[in-house]
């Protein structure tokens, strides 16, 4: 095997642990509740939100900083601090000691997902990039629609705790071959970022995604709900004054006058509330609706991720050849077309055949085709001085697009979970998916460039 295709292996098994462990955990709650008996419901809610909250907050800063100490020295202090997270919630003996856990496992995530492209994109020459970063997109989105197969496969065999055991083998796998393959890529006298935009940033992010998350539970116009989403606006609008300002900032706002990066990025937010509803949604009709198991509806889930695998890695090639719009704009597409046969054809009674599996063959080629398209078009454009950088805001805007998404699920599946509320959700999942794949009209004909024929430059140092 060539050594580029080796490192893409190697960033990919990073990536997917991290997206891996935003889903996968949803499937295993139930269980870690019954361990926990003594403690409250808004307690245990944590485990699932601070991973959330802390992943999407700390992505920026730490793609920014990688750029500048050093990609290769970061992806393994992401990767050693996202392995012993693991280790310490597989053994954690108190919800206050799994919800720490969560906070470092994130911490290590966010470190992993912006340095594993960082690292990935100098290995490939120009004509090859889309390929090699639709891959490592797509792995992203393969790993959470695995989650909930995944997770109900491992909490079946034993309980909660093999859920996060799970990623110690499939961290030293990467680990290992990693040291000797790995090249160190960093931007030669930078600055790191600004200390002060990276605790806006981080404040603003954390935020947003506390009222988002928790105004299903609070209330949308209770005080705590309105207080925590005005703080994240009010952050946000510091944010952008001091990146606009300072000489180093960690939210380069150069980025976004490459078409292309702004046009992806906003497409990847938009088509992630489609997409992480879809996978929550899913698992709730099956199991509530037609009264699957877990393990069940973990299987039957199956051919969505594989559909995304198999169709990211045909994006790639294709985009490298005749460019990201074309499978940007009828990916998302695809993937609403499959909501609404969901919308239109699930009833009370199992059909699995005819109404499900193609419902879900439809959004599975929609998954792999938009997070390809999206995630190579992100950076296409960019200097490699600023891959790790651009990835990360990327994938801030496609975690945040999880959380509001996954929410609004909540909120509207609170009021009762029948079938003509489902059908509802499937309906609305549509529209911003929609909305991804008429905005990526706007990405035009996108080609990977050098350093010297883009219009970002490396922040002054």
């Amino acid at each position: 095997m060539e050594r580029r295709w080796k490192v893409l292996l190697v960033t990919s098994v990073a990536v997917f642990m991290g997206f891996l462990d935003v889903t996968i955990v949803n499937v295993a709650f139930p269980d870690v509740r019954a361990s926990f008996p003594g403690d409250s419901l808004a307690s245990l809610s944590w485990v699932l939100n601070a991973y959330n909250v802390v992943f999407a907050a700390l992505l920026v800063p730490a793609g920014r900083v990688a750029d500048i100490v050093g990609r290769r020295r970061l992806f393994f202090i992401g990767l050693i601090t996202f392995l012993v997270g693991s280790a310490v919630c597989g053994a954690a003996s108190s919800v206050e000691m799994l919800v720490a856990a969560r906070v470092v496992q994130a911490t290590g995530a966010a470190i992993l997902v912006p340095t594993s492209l960082g690292l990935l994109l100098p290995e490939f020459p120009l004509e090859m990039r889309a390929t090699a970063t639709a891959l490592w997109g797509a792995t992203g989105a393969v790993a959470a629609a695995t989650g909930p197969s995944l997770g109900g496969v491992l909490v079946h065999a034993t309980d909660w705790r093999l859920v996060f055991f799970v990623n110690i083998p499939i961290g030293l796998a990467a680990l290992i071959p990693a040291r000797g393959l790995l090249r160190e890529y960093k931007q030669e006298g930078g600055k790191l970022p600004d200390l002060l935009g990276s605790l806006l940033l981080t404040l603003s992010v954390a935020a947003l995604s506390l009222g988002i998350v928790k105004g299903p539970d609070w209330g949308w116009g209770d005080a705590k709900t309105t207080a925590a989403l005005a703080a994240g606006i009010l952050l946000l609008v510091a944010l952008v004054w001091r990146s606009s300002t300072h000489r180093a900032p960690v939210f380069e706002l150069s980025l976004f006058k490459v078409r292309s990066f702004s046009v992806a990025v906003s497409g990847t937010f938009l088509f992630s509330l489609a997409f992480y509803a879809l996978l929550l949604c899913n698992i709730l009709f099956l199991t509530q609706v037609w009264h699957y198991s877990i393990l069940k509806a973990g299987f039957a889930v199956t051919p969505g991720p594989l559909m995304a695998a198999g169709a990211a890695a045909v994006s790639g090639r294709f985009a490298d050849r005749h460019g990201q719009r074309v499978l940007a704009v009828p990916g998302p597409l695809i993937f609403a077309a499959g909501c609404m046969v969901f919308a239109l054809t699930l009833g009370t009674e199992s059909n699995y055949l005819a109404h499900y599996l193609p419902a879900t063959i439809l959004t599975g080629v929609g998954v792999g085709m938009s997070f390809a398209s999206f995630s190579s078009a992100a950076v296409a454009e960019l200097p490699p001085t600023r891959f790790a950088t651009g990835s990360a805001i990327a994938a801030c805007l496609r975690q945040i697009g999880a959380v509001l998404g996954i929410s609004v699920l909540i909120a509207l599946l609170g009021s009762g979970q029948s079938l003509h509320t489902f059908h509802q959700a499937y309906g609305l999942m549509a529209i911003p998916s929609a909305a991804a794949g008429i905005l990526a009209f706007g990405l035009g004909r996108v080609r990977a460039r050098t350093p010297l024929e883009t219009a970002v430059q490396p922040a002054e140092s």
